[in-house]
């Protein structure tokens, strides 16, 4: 069954005919579900899945001749409120809940999910908040979207005031158990998972079968097992099990079979880190004792699907190694994960519905066009991942010969955070080659003024600047936060473009416009090290350190609320007091004039920061 919505009416079909596995079907359906009949075609149009086309079938299907259907399908069961014994609550059907998952029932919060919000909202059903951000707002209403945020219960009954989730799902569980109305579980989401493969490459699994099909470990100096040299691969079946030769072996007079299957990739992958431990050891994998030193791994970067796959089996092959084992402990491989986005393209398709590349099309009066054929009008897809089969990739090496490397480099770190995905677009690299031209030109007229001895008048102002610089670039590089770092480089040449030109001494702005090369150089490596090279501070480089004494302020700026909306702020000295802060808020008419003849109710103070004055 397929749901989706035609102008605002429900349209339903049902096909019984599409010959695919439901794993297939579901994996589609979850791309289309909750677009919109037009997007759901488009987006079927552009998937690469086999199911695709008869979903897409049951979808026109249910548009021709569902199109008046506006009825809600909901049954006639009620249950109790497990808290209220007197309440009754209405059970739904619908069409996002997954049967194959737990129960297939669960429980409905419109107010702070979004699928249940937009249920409730199509329905007309009651939509009760329960979540505040703000524990001193009781009248928190929801209008245009769920709350899915963290914060406290409201018109939840014993569980009011507590935080949400952390301390209001044990407060509920506790409850329940009380009552005997539930008990507390842990579900893990683990299935069997064959691991080995039909194919070619991959690492050949050390098994062999007797006479009676019995399996054995292959006898220790026949190891390691090793592939056959194929001259040409057939694309049917499995290659290995047509490999007579390799296939039947002779072991002390007995015949026997090899295991013709592979182990699938992620296998292969899951302890190769251990072996960057003992790169050079020729009898063992790793010692035992190099592991201790090196493991486990600080930090690993990847895709989502890194998580579960990958770093699951690497975590399997660590408690198997443990197993029995006294001498190997390491039961965690790795500290951190850090999630990485993906570089994206628009994709294209001609008239005969074949991918085209970016390179391929020409803009005429804001329209794509086929190049080699202007009659040829271009339909534009969704935003992808980039890859081969659609051909929505950008070749690299035109990229780098017309805009250079760092260029390259430098859309892709200012785009989006690292964990977000990466929209690739001419404009932003164009944008990029620019700002390095900048750079270039600042490069040539700080290198003019460190010729020159000025006396040091301003010195003072462009140290305390760069070790500001020099703390903000490290805890973003610290936390992978590479767009703040490209932020961080223009607020660079925005100062440095001002007071270039002021009277700094020689060894002030040489040692300056040193560490701000350093710093430039995880983002531009290029550039920094050409003006390095051009300044004669290419050797020794360290990274430079933050002297926190040379960057305290005597004054700051405190934001100054009058019930949460920000009325003005106020400079002040570092760590000043509630009561002095509020005495200048009196004497500021701009400020004060929200205040007079106002009854103070309470006033929220955070030091070095803001006030809130609620009136």
């Amino acid at each position: 069954m397929a749901t989706n919505y035609l102008q605002n009416n429900e349209v339903r079909a049902v096909s019984k005919y599409i010959r695919m596995s439901p794993s297939k079907v579901r994996r589609v359906l979850r791309q289309i579900q909750g677009k919109s009949y037009k997007d759901a075609l488009v987006l079927l149009e552009f998937m690469p899945y086999a199911s695709c086309e008869p979903i897409s079938k049951v979808l026109r299907s249910a548009a021709a001749n569902a199109q008046n259907n506006m009825n809600l399908d909901e049954t006639k069961l009620f249950v109790t409120h497990p808290f209220k014994d007197n309440v009754k609550l209405k059970v739904f059907i619908a069409n996002f809940i997954l049967m194959d998952y737990g129960t297939g029932a669960i429980f409905g919060c419109p107010a702070h999910d979004q699928r249940d919000f937009d249920f409730a909202k199509k329905y007309n059903l009651t939509i009760k908040p329960v979540v505040t951000p703000d524990l001193d707002n009781q009248k928190f209403e929801t209008v245009e979207t769920a709350y899915t945020g963290p914060g406290y219960l409201f018109n939840s009954s014993f569980l009011d005031g507590l935080k949400c989730p952390e301390e209001s799902i044990i407060k509920t569980i506790e409850y329940l158990e009380k009552e005997n109305l539930g008990k507390k579980k842990i579900n893990f989401r683990l299935k069997d998972w064959g691991i080995s493969r039909q194919r070619y490459w991959g690492c050949p699994i050390p098994i062999i079968y007797d006479e009676n099909n019995n399996p054995q470990k292959i006898p220790k100096k026949m190891l390691p097992v090793e592939l056959p040299k194929i001259e040409k691969l057939d694309p049917t079946g499995n290659p290995l099990d047509k490999e007579t030769n390799w296939k039947n072996i002779t072991i002390d007079g007995k015949n026997f079979t090899r295991e013709t299957d592979t182990l699938d990739t992620f296998v292969d992958s899951s302890w190769y880190f251990l072996r960057f431990c003992s790169p050079r050891n020729n009898n063992y994998g790793f010692d035992v004792d190099e592991v201790k030193y090196w493991m486990p791994v600080d930090q690993y970067i990847g895709g989502i699907e890194h998580a579960i796959l990958h770093l699951l089996y690497s975590r399997f092959f660590m408690r198997a190694i443990s197993y029995n084992n006294k001498n190997f402990d390491l039961k965690e491989p790795f500290s951190g994960l850090f999630t990485q986005g993906m570089v994206c393209h628009e994709t294209y398709k001609d008239p005969e519905n074949n991918w085209v590349s970016p390179e391929e099309i020409e803009i005429i009066d804001g329209k794509k066009y086929l190049k080699k054929d202007n009659s040829k009008l271009i339909s534009v897809g969704p935003s992808e991942s980039m890859s081969k089969s659609k051909k929505n990739t950008i070749d690299p090496e035109n990229i780098i010969s017309n805009y250079g490397a760092d260029a390259a480099r430098l859309f892709i770190l200012s785009d989006s955070p690292p964990e977000k995905d990466v929209q690739w677009s001419e404009e932003g690299i164009i944008s990029s080659f620019k700002f390095i031209q900048k750079l270039w030109n600042l490069n040539f007229k700080i290198i003019e003024e460190i010729k020159k001895d000025h006396p040091k008048d301003n010195d003072e102002e462009i140290i305390k600047f760069t070790n500001k610089l020099i703390k903000r670039v490290t805890e973003n590089l610290e936390s992978f936060s590479y767009n703040k770092i490209v932020a961080n480089l223009h607020e660079m040449y925005s100062f440095m473009s001002k007071v270039i030109f002021k009277n700094y001494s020689k060894n002030t702005l040489m040692k300056s416009y040193k560490d701000i090369l350093i710093l430039m150089s995880p983002v531009i490596p290029h550039f920094a090290n050409e003006c390095l090279t051009m300044i004669e501070n290419k050797n020794n480089i360290n990274w430079p350190q933050c002297n926190e004494n040379l960057i305290q302020e005597d004054e700051i700026n405190i934001v100054v609320q009058i019930n949460g909306k920000k009325r003005g702020l106020i400079k002040s000295k570092i760590n000043v007091s509630e009561d002095e802060l509020f005495d200048k808020i009196i004497s500021e008419n701009n400020i004060n004039k929200y205040l007079k003849d106002k009854k103070i109710r309470k006033k929220i103070f955070i030091p070095n920061r803001l006030i809130n004055v609620i009136i």
